[in-house]
């Protein structure tokens, strides 16, 4: 649910609108329901899994206490795909033992793989260097990063955040 409105009129009863996304086809959807409307609670889980690898279009995660390990179709995965770390946690929701969507935390951690080296004079600014992560990820990131530093990635944006020190 994204939006909720509740209306009530003097003598009719309450109206309520929303608007909701499918959480299978991402669609949107505005619906409308009357104060005795009723209807059944979706049984979202959510269930902390490892990223494994990646295969062609295919994504393997494996849950950490049954060590299950479930194939997810690269079109649930999306765009989270270039955030994915082997070995790593993320938050997998299901409806019905069936894959919808997956959480990133708010920032993940990269090694710089490589990158160009800083220009000396060129501090005055924030001035930024394209730059690759150990997973192939490209970013940019300020001047004095080198390769093999670690750095802090905002997964909803992919933008740098800060060095991080070992």
């Amino acid at each position: 649910m994204l939006k909720y409105k509740h209306t009530h009129l003097s003598r009719r009863g309450a109206d309520i609108k929303v608007k909701a996304q499918n959480l299978k086809t991402n669609s949107l959807v505005n619906l409308n329901f009357g104060s005795n409307d009723r209807f059944e609670e979706a049984r979202i889980e959510k269930r902390e899994m490892q990223f494994l690898y990646q295969q062609e279009a295919s994504f393997y995660f494996m849950d950490g206490r049954t060590f299950n390990q479930i194939e997810i179709p690269g079109k649930i995965v999306g765009s989270t795909a270039q955030f994915l770390k082997e070995g790593e946690p993320v938050e997998i929701l299901f409806w019905q033992d069936q894959p919808l969507e997956i959480n990133l935390p708010a920032a993940i951690i990269f090694k710089i793989k490589s990158c160009d080296p800083g220009v000396k004079g060129n501090s005055a600014a924030n001035i930024y260097k394209p730059a690759m992560a150990e997973n192939g990820l490209k970013l940019k990131v300020p001047l004095f990063i080198k390769p093999g530093d670690r750095v802090k990635v905002d997964s909803r944006s992919g933008e740098y955040l800060e060095r991080v020190n070992n």
